[in-house]
C-alpha cells in the first residue's frame, strides 16, 4: 500500500510540473504510471489501458484549471483562440472515448507509442513553419479541435501533445502554445472524462471504487499532486529558454512513447 501511494503521489507531482511546464496535461507521465500501479494491484489486463487513460483525463480536469490560472496572471493564453476550438474538441473528446471503448488494451497501448514517436519526431526535426502561417479561423479550428479531440481521448492526454505542434506550425510563440494547450486541455479532459465513465459502466472486469473506466483512488491521490505542482511548472515555463521547452517537449514524448510501445 505504501509502495502505491508513493506512485500516486509522485505521478502526481510529475505530471502536475510537466502540464505546467509544457501544456501537456501530464497525461503522457500519467497514463503508463497508471497502468503500472493498476498492474501492481492486481486488475484484469483487459482494462488496465482503458483505466488509466479515463483516470488520466479525469486528472486532466483538475490540474488543467491550476495550470491555467498560472499561466492566465502572466497573460499567455489566447482566450479567443481556446473560445474558437473549445466546441470541436468537446464533441471529439466524446466520440475518442467510445473509439477506444471498442478497442483492445495492447491495440490501444500501441496507439499510444507510435502517436508519440511521431510528434516527438515532429517537433525536434520539423522545418519551421512559413512566417506568412497562422492560426486559422472559426470553419477551420473547429476540425482541428475535433481531431485534437479525438486523439487525446484515445491517449488520455490533455491536447497539448497536438496543439502544441499545431499552434507553433502557425507560429503561435512557444510559450503562448503552451499556455493556450493548457487551457484547451480543459473540455477536453471533462468531455473525454465522462466519456470513458460512461463506456465502461457495464463492465464485469472493473475493480472495486471505479466508476466506469475512472479509478477514483488514484485519481484523487495524482489529481492533488498534480494540482499542487502544476504552478511550479508554469513558472518553469517563463523562466527558460522556448528553445529548451521544445526540446524537452520532443524527448518527453519520445522516452514514453518507446516504453509504451514495449509493453
Amino acid at each position: 500500500m505504501l509502495e502505491l501511494l508513493l506512485i500516486y503521489a509522485v505521478t502526481g507531482a510529475l505530471s502536475g510540473t510537466m502540464a505546467g511546464l509544457l501544456g501537456v496535461g501530464g497525461g503522457i507521465i500519467i497514463v503508463p504510471a497508471l497502468v503500472f500501479a493498476l498492474s501492481l494491484q492486481g486488475v484484469e489486463a483487459e482494462v488496465t489501458m482503458h483505466l488509466a487513460v479515463g483516470t488520466s483525463l479525469a486528472v486532466i480536469v483538475f490540474t488543467a484549471l491550476s495550470s491555467v490560472r498560472a499561466h492566465h496572471r502572466r497573460g499567455a493564453v489566447l482566450w479567443p483562440v481556446v473560445a474558437r476550438i473549445a466546441p470541436g474538441i468537446v464533441v471529439g473528446a466524446l466520440l475518442g472515448a467510445a473509439i477506444a471503448d471498442a478497442m483492445s488494451g495492447p491495440l490501444l497501448r500501441t496507439w499510444f507509442g507510435c502517436f508519440a514517436l511521431l510528434l516527438a519526431a515532429n517537433l525536434a526535426f520539423g522545418r519551421p513553419p512559413r512566417p506568412s502561417r497562422v492560426l486559422p479561423g472559426v470553419s477551420g479550428l473547429t476540425p482541428v479541435g475535433v481531431a485534437i479531440g479525438v486523439v487525446s481521448a484515445l491517449v488520455g492526454v490533455g491536447g497539448g501533445s497536438m496543439s502544441v505542434p499545431f499552434m507553433t506550425w502557425c507560429n503561435v510563440p512557444m510559450r503562448q502554445a503552451i499556455a493556450t494547450s493548457a487551457a484547451i486541455g480543459f473540455p477536453i479532459a471533462v468531455g473525454g472524462s465522462v466519456g470513458f465513465a460512461l463506456a465502461g459502466l457495464d463492465d464485469p472486469l472493473l475493480p472495486e471504487y471505479a466508476l466506469g473506466y475512472l479509478y477514483l483512488p488514484g485519481g484523487v491521490l495524482v489529481g492533488l499532486a498534480s494540482m499542487l505542482f502544476a504552478p511550479l511548472g508554469a513558472r518553469i515555463a517563463h523562466a527558460i529558454d522556448p528553445r529548451w521547452l521544445r526540446y524537452g517537449f520532443a524527448l518527453t514524448l519520445c522516452v514514453v512513447g518507446v516504453r509504451m510501445l514495449l509493453g
